[in-house]
């Protein structure tokens, strides 16, 4: 059975995909953010476990992970979770460039670095969820595109370094799709949501368990996934 740990598992992809590995039997661990985070996760996914971490403090999650039982293998490290705040570069404070960049990026540097021995004793696989935003930076989206570079790098970087020790190393690029973040995104930009305009939830979990599934022979280093309509 795979140990796999998952960020973001409460709602869009990431639940989509907790919900695929869950009804496959595989052993899951959810970062919740907080207890109450961490109970209900408990209560839509029975039998999986969680761990207690606020991603938005990432010089935190040392202590928080020293405090909480985690196992001495780990088949994968899932980034799912994000968070986004739109808005011109000549009106973003530091505060919104802070908090993006510490959810977004250091947050996902750390959690790996603090779970890379359980990675290579499995010579598992790190999956990065980043954005089309990753790749390309439109107008508002200064901020957010430039934590999501930043995770393209991270990426980069941790697979030519981890490549020696069997650790596979993905990032995933969705364009929009359904879920509350989207949502958040279109009340930002003053827009009317419909859902039925992009991507499924479970149309990128599709995708992510592709790259997570590819026999040893092989890896997936990037995959773009895009609106089919």
């Amino acid at each position: 059975m795979a140990t796999h740990l998952i960020t973001g598992a409460g709602s869009g992809i990431g639940a989509a995909v907790a919900r695929r590995l869950h009804e496959r039997g595989d052993d899951l661990l959810l970062l919740a953010r907080d207890a109450g985070r961490a109970k209900e996760l408990g209560a839509a996914f029975p039998g999986a476990r969680t761990l207690v971490g606020d991603l938005a403090v990432p010089e935190r999650l040392s202590w928080a992970l020293a405090q909480q039982p985690v196992p001495d293998r780990l088949d994968s490290l899932l980034h799912i979770a994000g968070v986004v705040d739109l808005g011109p570069v000549g009106e973003l404070t530091p505060k919104v460039w802070q908090g993006q960049l510490a959810v977004n990026l250091v947050a996902p540097a750390e959690l790996t670095r603090l779970l890379l021995p359980q990675l290579r004793i499995s010579q598992g696989q790190v999956i990065f969820v980043n954005s089309g935003a990753g790749l390309r930076a439109h107008a508002q989206w200064g901020a957010y595109g430039a934590s999501k570079h930043g995770l393209k790098a991270l990426a980069d970087a941790l697979r030519d370094e981890e490549k020696p020790n069997g650790v596979r190393v993905t990032s995933v690029y969705p364009g929009r799709t359904a879920s509350p973040m989207q949502v958040r995104v279109h009340q930002q930009e003053g827009k009317e949501y419909d859902a039925s305009r992009w991507i499924d939830p479970g149309s990128v979990a599709t995708a992510i368990l592709t790259a997570l599934d590819l026999p040893r022979d092989a890896q997936i280093d990037d995959l773009t996934v895009r609106p089919g309509r």
